[in-house]
């Protein structure tokens, strides 16, 4: 019931944007002397401000469509190359023949926003290697016809996948993946599968939340999954695709990520509204760009996210040995081939340092020579796979690590 009153919500508001993007170009118009004046400049800050904080944000683009490699500019086209219900497997192909660049595949988080949060990692990573990456579907647009998604089902894409882009690829878990595809990769290990990647590399991801408990960590373990079942758990409203389809919201999941920092966000849009009314142009623009994407979220399907909370988090399958795959076990010790690389955060409030590298650990058969640990100094969760660092420090050594195994 409550996903269906902020759906009434939304819908009702839908006026007052209107009015308000309308005083917006107003008072915004250079047309208009009013808008050279303060008091026009904070009439069209004041309803830009309503208006970007009461509308619901599409998903945004990659809008990648040039890169450099050895110092020359290539074309960069996206293209989807494989397909199914609740994923698409997105490829940027460059343009122009070059020199041999490892193919990775790119495994990005579902845990309420897009993929496209991780396209500073792409953009970095582009230049050296041959790029794809999982692009999941909002659940609130994906019909009941087409059945459920849980965890299992999200291994089995994993699988698919990389059967799909053959031997030799190198796979990239970044955050909530990294427990899937170790699982993933533990299972084509122990079937003997040809199309087992040359290296995995797990990013700031929950293998062992034991280790270093952060709040999210602490909050699964207190509520327990049932709590999570009756307090969490919504039915998408018509008239959207999914309607009737048990998820769990991404307003839901923005309002939690909100909340732990929710000073910073409040001084965020006070900054922007005075820089609107200063007319200085660059800081405002950074800020539309950081929340077209922050607030962009999507809905997860109920059964992908309580089994995920309950394996994950309150469980600990993986580390404790116990978690199966359609009644097969996974067991990392059967990874003996693909090499493996783990990188954390010092700062991550996400994933607490050693919650990572307990992979190493699981991975027990694994020779030295096929590992390799990266802890970044001075960078939190979202530092681990984006921003500056990760572009000068963090991103050299994968795609090094990578070449090293290709």
């Amino acid at each position: 019931m409550f996903y269906h009153l902020f759906e009434m919500n939304h819908a009702a508001l839908q006026p007052a944007r209107a009015c308000a993007e309308a005083m917006r170009q107003f008072y915004g118009n250079p047309e208009n002397p009013a808008s050279a004046t303060p008091l026009g400049r904070s009439m069209a800050a004041a309803a830009e401000l309503f208006e970007r904080t009461t509308r619901r944000y599409a998903k945004p683009q990659f809008g990648i469509d040039r890169t450099t490699v050895r110092g020359e500019d290539v074309p960069v086209r996206q293209e989807v190359v494989w397909k199914k219900a609740f994923c698409q497997l997105l490829h940027f192909r460059k343009e122009a023949e070059g020199p041999h660049q490892p193919r990775v595949l790119i495994v990005a988080p579902m845990s309420g926003h897009y993929a496209t949060l991780l396209r500073g990692t792409v953009e970095a990573m582009l230049p050296h290697a041959d790029i794809y990456i999982s692009d999941w579907v909002d659940a609130r647009m994906v019909p009941l016809s087409q059945g459920q998604f849980d965890l299992d089902d999200y291994i089995d894409y994993v699988m698919e996948m990389l059967s799909h882009l053959g031997p030799g690829t190198h796979v990239m878990a970044v955050c909530q993946p990294s427990v899937p595809v170790l699982a993933a990769v533990s299972l084509m290990e122990a079937r003997g599968d040809e199309n087992a990647p040359a290296s995995m590399t797990l990013m700031g991801g929950p293998i062992d939340t034991r280790r270093n408990p952060t709040a999210v960590n602490r909050l699964a373990q207190e509520r327990g999954i049932d709590w999570f079942r009756n307090n969490v758990i919504m039915q998408v409203p018509w008239p959207n695709p999914g309607v009737m389809r048990d998820v769990y919201p991404g307003f839901l999941q923005l309002s939690g990520f909100m909340s732990m920092n929710l000073d910073r966000h409040l001084n965020a849009h006070r900054e922007f509204f005075l820089h609107l009314v200063k007319n200085d142009g660059e800081p405002a623009e950074k800020h539309r760009e950081f929340y077209d994407e922050y607030l962009a979220v999507m809905d997860l399907t109920a059964e992908f996210y309580l089994q995920t909370v309950e394996t994950v988090f309150i469980s600990h399958a993986l580390p404790n040995g116990a978690m199966t795959h359609r009644g097969e076990p996974v067991d990392p010790s059967a990874v003996t081939n693909t090499a493996l690389m783990t990188v954390e955060g010092e700062m991550d409030d996400i994933s607490g340092v050693g919650q990572t590298h307990a992979a190493h650990e699981l991975c027990r058969n694994l020779s030295q020579a096929k590992r390799a640990h990266h802890l970044q100094p001075e960078v939190g969760h979202y530092g681990v796979f984006n921003g500056s660092r990760f572009k000068e420090s963090i991103a050299p050594r994968i795609i090094s690590f990578m070449n090293s195994h290709d």
